[in-house]
């Protein structure tokens, strides 16, 4: 997912440094709405996720200080490897989908200029 928020960010960049016509920059702006709109729904998910496991994690806290137990610090600590990696996920895709917003209103105001 990385790789291809990369790719398309690069590629948009690439595309709106080569000063399209007003034309090319409307089919750019749907496509990237587009983009941001399936990043969008990827991003829920994971936000969905991460909440779920946040939650998990913090119950076998609970377990594990309540009744200790080898099992449960083990299962404790797996979730909270997978806590902290999807934690770290999210973070990318918020701060790419705030990005993309950015670069959509840069868009948004050529199209305003050429108009």
């Amino acid at each position: 997912m990385t790789k291809y928020m990369k790719r398309h960010e690069r590629d948009l960049l690439k595309s709106m440094a080569a000063d399209p016509d007003p034309e090319a920059l409307k089919e750019l702006l749907a496509f990237h709405d587009k983009q941001i709109a399936w990043i969008q729904q990827e991003r829920l998910a994971h936000l969905i996720t991460t909440m779920f496991f946040g939650l998990f994690f913090t119950l076998s806290l609970g377990f594990t200080v309540w009744r200790f137990s080898l099992p449960l610090m083990v299962l404790t600590g797996l979730l909270l490897v997978m806590v902290t990696a999807y934690v770290f996920h999210y973070y990318r895709l918020e701060n790419t989908v705030q990005r993309w917003y950015s670069i959509s209103n840069r868009i948004r105001a050529s199209l305003n200029q050429a108009d």
